[in-house]
């Protein structure tokens, strides 16, 4: 079976790969075993200056592998760059941490000595998503590599470019064979690979639906998995907000990585007081974004990845207003070369309508209103989803006891959500389980073991 890299933007061919066979598998879990061996030996200072490398040569590098995941799945370039750029952060992050982080723990017991110590599990298999490419990827290696794991990478099948580079970096900046692996497999060909009892545990960012199938094959096998799943994620305005800048946020937090993130504001509550007035703002706001060429600097929405996606989209759209919703900007199936939407903003949407109960993976607003503070809570709350929230309020105080209160894994106040090396990342009900990033994040991956000791 041929794995094709297609440009978004034009719907041409990129590039096209054979998927490997079960023999190149095998011999390649079989490299990952072997590196382990050995990697898992070396020291955190060995690992860390390794890590700084592959730092570099994303920084040096960014300017073409931004080019590339612009490409492959259409992302703005500017964008694309500044992915990279955050991957040689989390590099550095992990670098600069993973030795506080992963520090012995001494526990007063009936013993001589007690201690907690935080051991690797040997090859994890990394089952990745297009919207990202080297983000969702390095966010995982990054603590992976330097907690002595290896990793294996699962990539998307439509940015097989992307996969190959990243493994390709981690060569580069003399990471031992083996140590980063990418397979360039299809989805039918991952469910042996987690069987395989080489692999020690599993990570997945994607769609509730593939993490479903993951989770239950590495359950059947008793591994460990973390699951970052999709987000439908609320945006809530109370009335004494700062709305002009909410508006202005917001219009970047649903539309950021042309609408394509889990984390991505998508449903926008607001109380009724200022609903009017945050309406016409956020209207404003969102026509001002410039949908065209990726590869333009000026372009701040490109192409969906996939015309699938895209037809997806618009098929919630058209069905959300048929639920009575009202379309107040965009909305129509942009014609011509590739798999282009217009930036959309529905308004007048109510729970139970298919934008405020489905993620909409693209870019598409919902706007609900709700009556109070207390209301907008709520309508945050009902949804299966709880990946991020955004709060917006001037009263501090308030927002620290509204926090809590909200099914997230995230709440940021007035700000953007978004991931940070230095914050622990995922969800709760179906947006997933486990954390990637922070300290937290580096700890999923690893045996949390108890030493007890006496004379």
């Amino acid at each position: 079976m041929a794995i094709e890299s297609i440009n978004p933007s034009t719907g041409e061919l990129l590039k096209r790969f054979e998927e490997h066979s079960a023999a190149a598998i095998d011999a390649k879990l079989a490299r990952a075993e072997a590196a382990f061996a050995d990697w898992r030996g070396t020291s955190l200072g060995q690992r860390a200056a390794l890590m700084k490398k592959a730092a570099e040569i994303l920084r040096a590098d960014s300017r073409n592998y931004g080019k590339l995941l612009t490409l492959e799945m259409g992302k703005p370039i500017k964008q694309a760059r500044a992915e990279v750029e955050k991957c040689a952060w989390v590099c550095e992050y992990y670098a600069d941490h993973a030795e506080s982080h992963l520090a012995e723990r001494a526990i007063q017991t009936d013993a001589e000595a007690s201690f907690v110590r935080y051991d690797p599990l040997g090859p994890v298999l990394a089952v990745m998503p297009w919207n990202f490419p080297f983000w969702q990827v390095f966010r995982f290696a990054a603590p992976a590599l330097m907690a002595g794991n290896v990793g294996v990478l699962k990539h998307a099948s439509n940015v097989p470019q992307a996969a190959l580079a990243i493994e390709e970096i981690f060569r580069r900046a003399g990471f031992p064979e083996g140590t980063f692996t990418t397979l360039l497999i299809s989805a039918r060909a991952t469910e042996g690979v987690i069987r395989d009892r080489r692999i020690k545990a599993v990570t997945l960012t994607g769609s509730e639906a593939a993490g479903r199938r993951v989770a239950a094959v590495a359950g059947e096998m008793l591994k460990k998995t973390v699951l970052e799943l999709g987000g439908s994620d609320p945006f809530v305005v109370l009335a004494d907000a700062d709305l002009s800048r909410a508006a202005t946020v917001g219009a970047q937090a649903r539309n950021i990585n042309n609408g394509q993130s889990c984390i991505a504001a998508k449903r926008f509550i607001v109380e009724r007081k200022v609903a009017d007035e945050f309406s016409k703002l956020f209207a404003d706001a969102l026509a001002k974004i410039k949908l065209g060429d990726p590869l333009d600097e000026l372009t701040e929405v490109g192409p969906m990845a996939r015309d699938d996606l895209r037809r997806e989209l618009h098929a919630q759209v058209e069905k959300t207003v048929s639920q009575g919703a009202k379309l107040a900007l965009g909305g129509k199936l942009v014609e011509g070369k590739g798999y282009y939407y217009p930036v959309t903003l529905l308004t007048g949407v109510k729970p139970g309508m298919t934008a405020a109960d489905e993620e909409t993976f693209g870019p598409a607003a919902a706007l609900l209103v709700a009556k109070d503070a207390e209301e907008a809570i709520a309508i945050a709350n009902a949804s299966r989803y709880g990946l991020g929230a955004s709060l917006w309020t001037r009263d501090l105080e308030r927002a620290k006891r509204l926090a809590p209160r909200i099914e997230a894994g995230a709440v940021f106040v007035n700000g953007l959500v978004k991931s940070d090396p230095r914050l622990p990342f995922g969800g709760v009900k179906d947006s997933g389980y486990g954390r990637e990033l922070s300290e937290e994040g580096i700890r999923e991956f690893m045996n949390v073991k108890a030493v007890w000791m006496a004379k």
